[in-house]
């Protein structure tokens, strides 16, 4: 499944002067899509409602704040939404509730964040922008407990969680609104992207952030379970797909997954932080029952479908993506804590 192919990359030619819109544009995944954007020439407009726990932050567009357009809104906003949308060339609809333990104490919040927004936001395009391009942020997490490895866009979808149900159901209204309303859109199925500005904080969004910060103020961490399998993309690979995924007809009406460089363990995973960070502490820990009961065991993808339809493959490895992570949170932790 890996080699040592080049990924097919995005020109300045594919977005210069186009208008894009990118929704949560004040998050992790977002604000480094705009930011290419921004160096691609695009017109680029970030929506973002900056709900506590979701992990936008100002921050994330420092030093592009005068070459981008910023709207500090909620999707689940329709009239800001109608009117964003219109006059759009591309729509990277990236917004969502991403915690899947805050999606099982809270359901009906993340109903209305990553399912009825998103249904709200394809019916804006339909009515106002029907020649919008729409490219959706999945995750892997609709394909809960694998029955076999790799997963493949074959594997049966069965999510654990009232987050992966939603996203599951976000996802195929854009199948949908492009097969019978010809909204172009398009999906990807993101899994454990990291990177700078990703959320820190806390273990809301993503585990191995809240690692990191630990390690960085040398604080020990916990690994759950420890031997779980998982694979990792760096952010600029998901960008990538991102773009890709925007300019290139054979991705309407599809769903690919993404993937990483290598499969690796938790375990092995702190083992390797630590290493690339100088030091560190860590203990491996029983999961907690409230974690237990959604977590899907082993898992990685199966990300041959991009790969052969979009030319798209990881190119950053997991150990300088880290320590570019690394990097990254030693010159800037204060502003995400």
């Amino acid at each position: 499944m890996r080699n040592s192919a080049r990924t097919t990359r995005v020109g300045n030619a594919d977005f210069h002067g186009s208008s894009v819109l990118v929704t949560g544009g004040l998050g992790f995944i977002g604000s480094n899509l705009a930011r290419r954007l921004v160096k691609l020439g695009a017109k680029v407009t970030v929506l973002d409602g900056l709900i506590p726990h979701s992990g936008g932050n100002l921050y994330n567009i420092s030093g592009i704040e005068n070459r981008l357009r910023v709207n500090i809104s909620d999707v689940r906003n329709i009239n800001t939404v109608r009117w964003l949308v219109q006059q759009q060339d591309y729509l990277f609809n990236l917004a969502g509730q991403t915690s899947h333990i805050d999606s099982m104490e809270d359901p009906y919040t993340d109903l209305e964040i990553n399912c009825r927004a998103q249904l709200s936001m394809l019916e804006a395009c339909r009515r106002y922008n029907p020649r919008i391009k729409v490219v959706f942020a999945s995750t892997r997490q609709i394909y809960g407990k694998p029955e076999g490895l790799p997963v493949s866009e074959s594997h049966l979808l069965r999510p654990v969680d009232a987050n992966g149900i939603n996203k599951m159901a976000g996802e195929w209204y854009h199948i949908l609104y492009n097969n019978a309303f010809g909204v172009t859109a398009c999906a990807l199925r993101l899994t454990n992207t990291y990177g700078p500005r990703m959320r820190v904080k806390d273990a809301r969004q993503t585990f191995l952030g809240y690692w990191i910060r630990r390690l960085i103020e040398g604080e020990p961490f916990a690994v759950w379970g420890g031997r779980q399998l998982r694979d990792f993309t760096y952010i600029e690979d998901a960008v990538d797909a991102l773009l890709l995924a925007a300019t290139d007809g054979k991705a309407n009406g599809n769903v690919f997954n993404l993937g990483g460089d290598r499969v690796i363990s938790l375990k092995e995973l702190a083992d390797l932080l630590v290493e690339i960070n100088g030091g560190g502490r860590f203990a491996v820990r029983t999961f907690p029952r409230v974690r237990k009961r959604i977590d899907i065991g082993d898992y990685y993808a199966d990300y041959r479908k991009i790969r052969s339809v979009l030319g798209w493959q990881p190119r950053v490895r997991l150990r300088a993506g880290l320590g570019k992570t690394l990097a990254y949170y030693r010159k800037h932790l204060d502003h995400y804590i």
